[in-house]
């Protein structure tokens, strides 16, 4: 199997849609757009065969993430039971987690929170909010430290009900021992939902994305709405970057894409980044998560 290039719109998954028609949905990435420093953008998300533990992860993803499980899961961790803790502390929780899912990344995750954060910094500094997005976009993997298998935590998210697109990494075949490919109630293309419904009436697989984004809405934070599609969707590669389930999407979710893709080019292009001074970066953004989502939170 060729290695599958997931960020380079050009290269999969949608010839029945028009260029024209990509850029409005900000699947290319134009002189404006904020670039690697040191890195093509072909560098990143390349599925190949030879990473078994990235495939093993998505196998176990792909035949075990059901309309059914996801339910179980959500009413699971969405009880907001499991601890209290301030952003700070569920940042150096994260400190003993390396993606297993991520092929450009081995180091624990709290770097990559400060690299992100970082990068939007430099680029958004008047968006303070954007830059704790950054900082917290992640978050939600400490379901993983707390026992859940990586293959529900991390990686790419995509609807279940429906049929799998082609676009999701390493392909439709990947789905192929998942129960709810035989149930005809989910798989075909709208499965149980209605055209168009948007993607907050959709049911996605479980992970860290949807998690985080619940537990925000749970604890009060004041996050802008941009800021909460951001790490709600972050994941959903085959929508923001493929442009798949746009069928399944809401005016308000296509105009929502364009802060998503924002956002994930500083999630994806600062992996490359050399490692931050945490200790240093620690007051400034402090303040933020004083502002937005100050003391314990709920778990």
């Amino acid at each position: 199997m060729e290695p599958v290039h997931i960020l380079d719109p050009s290269l999969v998954y949608r010839p029945d849609i028009s260029d024209d028609e990509k850029r409005k949905l900000g699947l290319y990435l134009d002189e404006t757009t904020f670039k690697p420093k040191n890195q093509d953008e072909e560098s990143f998300r390349i599925f190949s065969d030879e990473n078994e533990e990235v495939k093993r992860t998505y196998k176990n993803m792909h035949t075990n993430q059901t309309y059914d499980f996801v339910q179980k899961k959500f009413a699971h961790w969405t009880q907001f039971n499991k601890a209290e803790m301030t952003v700070m502390e569920g940042l150096e929780f994260l400190n003993t987690l390396i993606d297993e899912s991520d092929p450009d990344v081995d180091v624990p995750n709290i770097y990559h929170a400060f690299q992100t954060a970082e990068r939007i910094r430099e680029q958004h500094p008047d968006q303070d909010w954007f830059q704790l997005v950054g900082l917290i976009h992640d978050l939600g993997k400490v379901m993983a430290i707390w026992g859940d298998p990586q293959w529900c935590v991390v990686g790419d998210t995509f609807p279940v009900g429906c049929a799998p697109d082609p676009s999701i990494a390493y392909g439709v075949e990947s789905f192929s021992d998942n129960p709810d490919l035989k149930n005809p109630l989910y798989n075909t293309k709208l499965g149980i939902y209605k055209e168009n419904c948007g993607l907050d009436n959709v049911t996605m697989s479980w992970g860290h994305d949807e998690y985080m984004y619940r537990l925000l809405i749970h604890n009060k934070c004041k996050i802008p709405e941009e800021g909460l599609y951001m790490i709600r969707y972050h994941s959903f590669y085959p929508w923001h970057r493929s442009g798949a389930y746009d069928y399944l999407c809401s005016n308000k979710d296509r105009e929502m894409m364009k802060w998503v893709n924002e956002f994930n080019q500083f999630d994806l292009y600062s992996k490359e980044d050399e490692l931050p001074d945490i200790d240093k970066l620690r007051p400034y953004y402090q303040s933020l998560v004083d502002k937005y989502c100050p003391g314990k939170l709920k778990w």
